[in-house]
């Protein structure tokens, strides 16, 4: 096992805060195996990439030694998440939380070790509690504390609602800990004060408080907002192999390292040398083939991986697409650019009428396949390439 230092050093790689660092080293120094827990809501139960991110870090820690507590909420599921959101959400009902609950254990032991994992559900504790013992959780919180969260405040400073119920989620959300005994609480950025309150809870409760660990929110394809179906720049872990694989190997070359921090189990050894060798003149492509690989083979099989390889190769190598393709640079707003105008824009058509013939004839491939809808838009940070008929092709980024 690795030293406490190298441990922390695995821990804190990708991290956006780590609080504190001084009782998580202590934590260490004890040599016991810590209680890390992570909750997720089943309002969105198909995973991307997005998603895994803090599945990843759990593994880590897995991987240290550590146990994981993947704690699905699916009593605060019904309350709903109000994190970051301008208007009361609706609460989802109980079959649309249970439905929603069973898809992702079908679905995190493609990251986490089933024997490090306990699979939770907040229900469990809380259906039990009685009128009398939440009236007795909301006494250990001050209103004035909850405007201090940045969407509360926001919502109130305007003279938007905000319902009761809502200032129970990050209360129960910090139960959660001092019921599950937590010692180390992941989360995402926008997630910082319900971690809090479970450490503030925890010291009510007599128990020791478990460190904070938030990371970072992903960013799409674009490399510039968050992943999200909606948006369309994500990577599912369901989607098939040769979509997956491509979709990475379209990543800027910046964002690749993005990528390869948050979400590859290769070491920081390992990553530290890629960065030394491409800055001495490797083709930071080679770097990408490795790293996408990986993650076909996680959410596939390695003969998954291979065979995506070889069908990327085959479409891209060996003739499929020349080496000297013109470079071409957009530029687009945050809501991208449509196919037609960046087919138009970068000569590959005499206009965008010409383009949304071409698209309905089936003569227009992005990366190697074949697009038919005439709506799609691309959007800032994405490179791709562009194939119009048999002969022309351009490499192009959306700035």
């Amino acid at each position: 096992m690795p030293s406490v230092d190298e441990a922390l050093q695995i821990i804190k790689r990708g991290c956006h805060e780590l609080l504190l660092e001084e009782e998580l080293k202590q934590k260490l120094v004890s040599g016991r195996s810590l209680r890390v827990k992570a909750g997720f809501d089943p309002t969105a139960p198909d995973l991307h990439l997005g998603h895994t991110v803090l599945l990843n870090k759990m593994r880590q820690l897995q991987d240290l030694g550590h146990e994981a507590m993947f704690l699905i909420g699916d009593f605060t599921g019904m309350i709903g998440d109000p994190t970051g959101k301008s208007v009361t959400r609706p609460p989802l009902t109980r079959d649309q939380v249970i439905e929603n609950a069973r898809s992702y254990e079908s679905q995190i032991f493609k990251i986490l070790h089933p024997e490090k994992t306990l699979v939770m559900f907040n229900s469990s504790w809380m259906s039990e509690m009685r009128a009398s013992d939440l009236i007795a959780l909301a006494a250990k919180h001050t209103v004035a504390r909850m405007l201090e969260r940045d969407d509360f405040h926001k919502r109130y400073s305007s003279g938007q609602p905000i319902a009761i119920h809502e200032f129970l989620y990050p209360l129960i959300q910090g139960y959660d800990s001092v019921a599950m005994k937590a010692d180390i609480e992941l989360g995402g950025t926008d997630q910082k004060f319900n971690l809090l309150v479970g450490r503030e809870l925890q010291k009510h409760y007599g128990q020791a408080q478990q460190v904070v660990l938030t990371m970072p929110i992903l960013e799409g394809l674009d490399g510039v907002q968050k992943m999200s179906k909606s948006l369309g720049n994500y990577i599912g872990i369901h989607e098939p192999p040769n979509e997956m694989f491509g979709k990475l190997m379209s990543v800027s070359d910046d964002l690749m390292w993005r990528y390869i921090e948050l979400l590859s189990f290769e070491s920081l050894a390992t990553v530290e040398k890629w960065k030394q060798e491409v800055a001495a003149g490797r083709n930071p492509r080679d770097i990408k083939v490795q790293f996408a690989q990986e993650i076909v083979a996680r959410f596939h099989d390695q003969k998954a991986a291979q065979s995506a390889l070889a069908d990327f190769e085959a479409r891209f190598k060996q003739g499929a697409m020349p080496d000297d393709m013109p470079e071409v640079r957009l530029t687009a707003g945050a809501t991208g650019i449509s196919i037609g105008q960046v087919l138009k824009q970068a000569g590959l058509t005499p206009s965008t009428s010409e383009a949304t013939r071409m698209i309905d004839q089936g003569g227009v491939k992005l990366n190697g396949e074949k697009i038919s809808d005439k709506s799609h838009a691309l959007l800032p940070g994405v490179t791709v390439v562009l194939q119009v008929g048999k002969r022309k092709f351009a490499r192009i980024t959306i700035l």
